[in-house]
């Protein structure tokens, strides 16, 4: 199996396979993908239709198959078992970690989950039930339910035994789950620990020395509740910074395990999903070209009508000094330079503390500390840019003109950048995604505010 092509040599081969698809030469098709590496074949398949994928998906040996299957998105896997006929369908759905399985479900209607999981064998729908018991948005449905769990009376030695005998199928084996009755979650143990500990006593050897046990090396577990938010649950889980966060119920039971490579994708998506919607638009779950038109139509166009309706208070704060703006036509001159910087400043406010949110750096008990800083950084940027604006205005337009500039510039920046930094808490308080509620309502709130105060210095300065 190759490495990765250049660019270069991707677009070559690319070009090819299209060629070989158009003349129906299988043969051909079939010896150039089995020597293709898994990372080529994903970014192939990416961009053909529908049908073309499927062909190309059922000539790949088993083994290459399932590993590109892997690394495809949850949409990108939908529509290929689609175009799969019944035999490839279930085979794949059967080799798929059951965290990935119940992520696909979603994607899947009805009708095709129900026949792919009649299909599957009873250990591995034992091992998929759990996480569908759980809804989409929250942890549980994207914890692995393939671990190793010991008992805290085990000895090193036991424990290193029955890893050997259980640990085949295992998620990961690096970080072993501790559990007393009841399946509840008393701490962790490396394995790297109880590997040691055979040479510190660990193993029982007859000559009277104490072995050790689990219980002596476990460490308290730091641990996400299944009914957890994904997102939040994932971003403490990569914060503790071990391979394996455990998951449980409400009981603190344990009932699966997130691994870190889990949690940084579903961080990466949420990441993908605030930039989008920062954009005015929603995520894509499919590649670009081969996602329809209606769908991307369906993904801008509510932003668009609520960003277009939102121009309409503009245009009413417009027609409130629309004597002003016959006065002085000057005036006119200036809008859109003062609502651009007010949104920009909205803007930057809104995703710095959006991301602080994400990450935990900022909580809701500290929305004042969060307003009172954003309300210090505006007032810096405005007078920083007020006086750079007073003086080109000035000197254009006359002092008057400098002066109106100047003193917009200091309002807009301390009001855009303050209500930028509260909008995000506001949105968390009361449930709402806060790249989806900041974007809408601070183009709208900097555009009107910023006019309204522009026009009533203007008023003040001009004495219109």
């Amino acid at each position: 199996m190759t490495a990765p092509r250049t660019r270069l040599e991707f677009d070559v081969l690319s070009d090819h396979l299209a060629l070989m698809l158009a003349q129906e030469d299988l043969a051909a098709i079939e010896a150039t993908v089995h020597d293709m590496s898994p990372a080529d074949l994903v970014r192939v398949l990416e961009r053909e239709d529908p049908d073309d994928r499927a062909i190309i998906y059922r000539l790949l040996p088993r083994e290459l198959a399932l590993e590109v299957f892997e690394r495809f998105s949850t949409g990108m896997r939908a529509d290929l078992l689609t175009g799969l006929r019944d035999e490839h369908v279930i085979g794949v759905f059967e080799h798929l970690d059951p965290d990935d399985r119940a992520s696909l479900v979603d994607e899947l209607p009805a009708s095709v989950s129900a026949k792919l999981f009649s299909g599957l064998s009873d250990k591995e729908r034992k091992l998929t039930a759990p996480m569908l018991g759980y809804p989409s948005g929250t942890i549980g449905r994207h914890m692995s339910t393939e671990y190793v769990r010991v008992r805290p009376d085990m000895t090193a030695a036991e424990a290193i035994a029955h890893v050997r005998a259980a640990g085949a199928e295992a998620e990961t084996v690096y970080l072993l789950m501790v559990v007393g009755d009841s399946r509840r979650l008393e701490g962790v143990v490396g394995l790297r620990d109880l590997i040691f500990a055979l040479d510190d006593g660990g193993l029982d050897d007859g000559a009277g020395a104490e072995p050790v046990t689990v219980a002596h090396l476990m460490k308290a577990p730091e641990s996400v509740t299944a009914s957890d938010d994904a997102e939040d649950a994932a971003r403490r889980a990569v914060r503790t910074t071990h391979l394996v966060t455990p998951v449980v119920d409400e009981e603190d039971r344990l009932i699966g395990i997130l691994t870190i490579d889990d949690a940084n994708r579903i961080i990466d998506r949420a990441d993908e999903e605030d930039a989008a919607r920062a954009g005015a638009a929603e995520p894509l779950d499919r590649p670009y070209l081969i996602t329809s038109v209606g769908t991307l139509v369906r993904s801008r166009v509510v932003w668009l009508l609520v960003l277009a309706l939102s121009a309409i208070l503009t245009v009413q704060v417009l027609e409130m000094f629309e004597d002003a703006l016959a006065a002085v036509v000057t005036l006119s001159l200036f809008i859109p330079l003062l609502t651009g910087t007010a949104g920009n400043t909205g803007s930057q406010a809104a995703t710095t503390v959006t991301r602080a949110l994400a990450v935990g750096e900022v909580r809701l008990r500290d929305t004042w500390k969060v307003a009172w800083r954003e309300v210090r950084v505006g007032l810096t940027m405005g007078v920083l840019l007020g006086l750079i604006g007073a003086v080109v205005a000035g000197l254009v337009y006359g002092m008057d003109f400098g002066v109106i500039i100047g003193l917009t510039l200091v309002s807009i920046c301390t009001i855009a950048a303050t209500v930028g930094g509260i909008m995000p808490m506001i949105a968390r308080a009361i449930k709402a995604d806060p790249a989806v509620f900041s974007t809408p309502f601070i183009s709208t709130f900097c555009d009107a505010s910023g006019l309204i105060v522009y026009f009533l210095i203007a008023k003040a300065v001009l004495g219109l």
